[in-house]
């Protein structure tokens, strides 16, 4: 294994961890806080319940993440000193905005967790949407950085170094709107669908349990609402790609040759030797209409850019396809569930059912960890589109096989304690009977 490889492998694996704590940062305050509202709004003690067990779960998932994120802060120095000698007075304010609405996400969950009947509920309740607000912030500001690397905008070269910045304009890059729309979308549907598992299961317990039922039709609601959403958003992505980075659009779909009329293409290969994508299924000009809103629109191949400018193209299309097909059994399990709902008037809790909302849960982080695969191996080998090759941005320290098998085993730990405390609560978790709300 070569040096280089390894710092990418060190860096993708720690994102791969922390991406699961971000989204969880993101979805977990605002779910918490609607518990809270509800129960403000209605009485029924039993939302009080969600809003508690709900922002201990958030602390948990918000420590580990921490760790995970201050991980990547000396990663970036240490793995990647080009790609921060170069852009780092220019991502410099996001970045260090990202750590104001961290903090503050922090100073506010304390008083969430720890202000039950100590301070005003009009308070209690506002800290909690400052920590649902800062930590959607935090989100927002560290996918600015990423789009910035897709669409990099406010700058220009001289002898090699950015010169003129204008570090707004970089926030602001053409690529930040349809990057955190989609990744803001995936990160309350992952969180939203593994929720819908998890009480799920506790349900085929006790189905009568009101703090599970509560819970469960929640999560159903918000599974199908992001479920609806992300394709929209999607929709807008595909054809912000298509406009910016048209590489990575022909590698997510294994086209090959610039072509008037492009099928989308589910499933298949791709074979960069024979620059063919067999055993995919065409729907015929349905890629350039999703591209551009026209069946007959030209979709640039990977044909016309050098080869050495191809991203992976096996790895990043079997990623798209993956990430696309989990999103979908998402949105058909809540729509199955909404259904049901309707036509019975009640939730959903057939054993049958309860056991497909479980087999569905992992499917939002794979679609989150396969995005993510999308998203980064489609602009490679650029660090910085068009601007940086990532092998020119990679650090000259050697012997990093150690780190990262040191790493990858710290991750498997804290993955598994943190799997152990959340399973510890879940399990631990009231028993309301209908009718028979605990005190508030």
């Amino acid at each position: 294994m070569t040096d280089a490889l390894a710092a990418r492998l060190l860096m993708g694996l720690s994102l791969a961890f922390h991406i699961v704590f971000a989204a969880a940062g993101i979805a977990m305050p605002l779910f918490m806080v609607i518990a809270e509202w509800r129960y403000r709004r209605t009485g029924e003690t039993v939302w009080l319940s969600l809003a508690k067990a709900w922002s201990k779960g958030a602390a948990v998932l918000f420590a580990v993440g921490a760790v995970g994120g201050t991980v990547l802060s000396f990663e970036l120095g240490l793995l990647w000193p080009g790609f921060m000698q170069f852009s780092g007075s220019i991502i410099g304010v996001p970045f260090s905005l990202e750590g104001f609405a961290f903090f503050t996400e922090a100073i506010f969950l304390g008083i969430y967790l720890y202000g039950w009947e100590r301070v005003s509920p009009r308070l209690h309740l506002g800290a909690g949407v400052i920590v649902a607000v800062s930590g959607a912030v935090s989100g927002l500001l560290v996918l600015m950085v990423n789009g910035w690397q897709h669409a990099p905008a406010g700058f220009e070269v001289a002898n090699g170094q950015a010169v003129n910045i204008n570090p707004f304009a970089a926030m602001f890059n053409p690529a930040w709107p349809h990057i955190a729309l989609h990744m803001s979308i995936a990160a309350y549907q992952t969180i939203a669908a593994a929720m819908m598992g998890i009480h799920g299961i506790m349900l085929l317990r006790d189905r009568s349990n009101l703090f599970h039922r509560k819970a469960f039709a929640f999560a159903l609601t918000a599974t199908l609402i992001t479920g609806v959403l992300q394709p929209l958003a999607g929709d807008f992505s595909a054809k912000q790609v298509a406009q910016l980075q048209p590489a990575k659009l022909a590698a997510m779909e294994g086209q090959f040759k610039t072509e008037q009329g492009a099928p989308l293409r589910i499933g298949g290969i791709p074979n960069p030797n024979t620059q063919e994508t067999p055993l995919a299924i065409e729907i015929p000009g349905l890629l350039s209409w999703l591209a551009f809103g026209d069946t007959g629109a030209t979709v640039i191949g990977l044909e016309a850019f050098p080869r050495a400018d191809w991203p992976p193209v096996l790895l990043v299309h079997l990623a798209f396809q993956i990430m696309v097909g989990s999103a979908f059994v998402m949105l058909g399990v809540a729509g199955l569930g909404a259904v049901l709902a309707w036509r019975r008037r009640r939730l959903p809790d057939s054993r049958w059912y309860l056991w497909l909302a479980a087999l569905a849960a992992p499917f939002g982080l794979l679609a989150l960890e396969t995005g993510w695969v999308v998203t980064e191996l489609g602009r490679q080998p650029w660090i910085i589109q068009d601007i940086m090759r990532t092998l020119d941005a990679v650090t000259p320290m050697t012997n990093l096989g150690v780190p990262l098998v040191s790493f990858a085993l710290i991750y498997v730990a804290l993955a598994v304690i943190t799997v152990w405390v959340l399973t510890y609560q879940v399990l631990h978790s009231p028993r309301i009977a209908p009718g028979h709300a605990p005190a508030a």
